[in-house]
């Protein structure tokens, strides 16, 4: 049996002059999910969202929030975004000296917990909390450079997907595989191929200019399929 893979949206590549206008867009094209990235501007240099902004949208929908903070302090924003209703937190943990209590933090309060690694930290630092994780998130670009065309994804990053979904296999893990970062047409069939489960869609493929949401959405689907049945050539998705 196929598996199923999971698209979020990346909010902060959507139109971000019309927010409310954007996620009624998304969720009217049936998606029921939000990737939300939360950013301080020190651990990664943008700050596309403020928590504000964050919680008036959860006034505007009913979509599952997937928040996934960029910051030196993780535990602040990390209350704020339970309190603002998510259903799933990810931090990083290149900033977290507690990851045991960030951990238990969420758990409590009955939300998803994840832990992301940037494109080249060592998938051993999640030696002693893996099974403790629902998901584990992998940047493929730097954190916060999404809007640097000549930032392109980790020669590495199919390696490290492949060697995440080996170690969950032998490990007996269902945990979650969540990839961001160009996660576009050309590289989500490999992805899929490579074990991801979840893919945080963005200005590369669901946001690509010149097509509508709807036109995007059947490309990425489509290569989706693909992936699931061992990858495509790219040229293939544009057909």
């Amino acid at each position: 049996m196929q598996k199923d893979i999971t698209v979020v949206p990346s909010i902060m590549c959507a139109d971000l002059c019309n927010l409310e206008r954007s996620v009624q867009e998304i969720e009217n094209a049936g998606f029921d999910t939000l990737h939300i990235d939360v950013i301080d501007g020190h651990f990664s240099p943008s700050m596309p969202l403020g928590i504000d902004t964050i919680k008036q949208l959860r006034q505007v929908t009913d979509m599952n929030f997937d928040v996934h903070i960029m910051a030196d302090k993780n535990e602040l924003f990390i209350e704020e975004m339970i309190a603002a209703g998510a259903q799933q937190i990810t931090f990083h943990l290149e900033t977290s000296r507690h990851v045991d209590r960030l951990i238990n933090l969420i758990k409590k309060s009955n939300i998803k917990v994840g832990v992301a690694l940037n494109p080249a930290t060592s998938l051993t630092a999640l030696d002693y909390v893996l099974d403790q994780c629902d998901t584990v998130l992998l940047m493929l670009i730097n954190p916060g450079f999404a809007t640097d065309k000549n930032e392109k994804q980790v020669t590495y990053a199919l390696k490290k997907v492949k060697e995440l979904h080996s170690l969950l296999q032998e490990k007996g893990l269902t945990t979650n595989i969540e990839v961001d970062g160009r996660v576009s047409l050309e590289t989500i069939p490999q992805l899929v191929n490579a074990g991801a489960d979840t893919l945080v869609a963005g200005s590369t493929s669901l946001f690509m200019k010149g097509n509508s949401l709807e036109e995007n959405k059947q490309k990425l689907e489509k290569g989706i399929s693909k992936g699931l049945n061992g990858g495509v050539f790219y040229d293939e998705l544009l057909r």
